[in-house]
């Protein structure tokens, strides 16, 4: 593939900055509550839609009131993405919750609780 063909993952990685640096600092909603760190972000090929992936350390309501306001103000930050990266149309914004991080501890968890149970 060209470099031209992975443009859309060169974006992707400038959306992931750009909207970590929004969520750490630049959006006032009180519904972000929490931590909330930008996980991952995934552009479509033809530049259309922006799907962010999310983390949010907190309680399920925390969460949902979250997502909530993230989706609220995913207006402005599309358009302040296409001031900052230049671009003359700024894909569609997805925020999604990626509970990864909590799969990852409960696997943990079941392992270390089956190499207790072999160990005895």
């Amino acid at each position: 593939m060209t470099v031209a063909g992975h443009r859309h993952e060169r974006i992707a990685e400038e959306i992931h900055h750009e909207i970590s640096a929004m969520v750490a600092g630049e959006l006032k909603d009180p519904r972000i509550s929490g931590l909330v760190t930008v996980t991952e972000v995934r552009v479509t090929p033809d530049l259309k839609v922006a799907r962010i992936f999310v983390s949010v350390l907190g309680s399920e309501e925390e969460h949902t009131s979250t997502l909530r306001g993230l989706a609220a103000a995913a207006g402005f930050v599309r358009r302040e993405l296409g001031v900052r990266l230049q671009m003359r149309r700024s894909p569609e914004l997805l925020f999604i919750d990626d509970r990864s991080e909590e799969y990852k501890q409960r696997i943990d968890e079941l392992l270390r609780e089956s190499k207790k149970q072999q160990e005895s």
